[in-house]
């Protein structure tokens, strides 16, 4: 351990892998999302439900279960299974809805002293009028904000996509592990492409130009940990995709309880963002 956090784990022998081969696997459709890792980390999960504004929203799922006896928040993305379950859950984009209802839950999280885990599976919060309307954008703002005040034990990890703002809400933390396939971005690879190049087929050259692999963002300091995948992606071995997670949880409210984590510290680690860290 290094200044409180666990040292960072070696890349994997399987970086010969390209951004955009990446992303494929952080997009594939059998990949385990927010509610499979629930079930298998936490017992006597309990889900809350609304913004306490005006309504409900099922791709931001919230609640608050037990990880080994220790009371702990649960925020997290969740795009949904079979074609039913992806339209209920919109896919993981969630409205202003979803990130009220994530800042409640971390509110009550900060008013009675327990920590958070947030999980980060979306690939933009929805970009619907309808979503703008209702103060989206404000929303996401919001979240910022408060996430950068409370003053309680924040883990985040990027289980597959994080993308732009939609992924920031629920992700100002201070601590963020990755998986390994996971990508975390500003904005997809093909939009970046249409932007730069006028031409959506140049999308793996602004993969590769995005800096968007777990590889990518612990050498830049923008996460801590890269998490391991089965051979072939977390979708080929779920169950051994959960152990590593486990572990780091384990490590980070065990450090929470020595004081590591401070509002202080992160707010060091939000201004240190977009600086240059030499891991070496």
């Amino acid at each position: 351990m290094k200044n409180g956090i666990t040292e960072t784990m070696a890349p994997s022998s399987r970086s010969e892998l390209t951004a955009w081969e990446r992303i494929e696997l952080a997009r594939h459709l059998k990949r385990p999302q927010m509610l499979f890792y629930v079930s298998h980390l936490f017992d006597d999960f309990i889900e809350l439900h609304g913004d306490r504004f005006s309504g409900d929203d099922p791709a931001m799922v919230c609640g608050i279960a037990r990880f080994e006896g220790e009371t702990v928040f649960v925020v997290g993305q969740q795009k949904g299974v079979s074609t039913d379950d992806k339209v209920r859950h919109n896919f993981g984009m969630a409205h202003p809805e979803g990130y009220r209802k994530a800042l409640r839950i971390f509110r009550m999280a900060a008013r009675l002293g327990y920590p958070v885990i947030s999980f980060v599976d979306t690939p933009a919060a929805y970009p619907g009028i309808e979503a703008e309307a209702r103060g989206q954008g404000m929303a996401i703002a919001n979240n910022l904000l408060e996430l950068a005040s409370l003053d309680i034990p924040i883990f985040a990890v990027i289980l597959g996509e994080g993308g732009s703002g939609g992924a920031l809400g629920i992700a100002v933390a201070d601590y963020v592990a990755m998986f390994e396939y996971a990508v975390y971005m500003i904005c997809p690879p093909e939009r970046c492409a249409e932007i730069l190049w006028r031409d959506m087929e140049e999308k793996k050259k602004a993969a590769e130009a995005l800096r968007i692999t777990a590889s990518d963002l612990l050498a830049l300091g923008i996460i801590d940990k890269v998490l391991p995948e089965p051979e072939g992606g977390a979708h080929e071995a779920p169950e051994a995709a959960v152990k590593p997670l486990e572990k780091e949880i384990r490590e980070f409210l065990a450090q929470s309880k020595k004081g590591v984590w401070s509002l202080e510290r992160r707010r060091a680690r939000i201004r240190n963002t977009g600086q240059w860290h030499d891991r070496k």
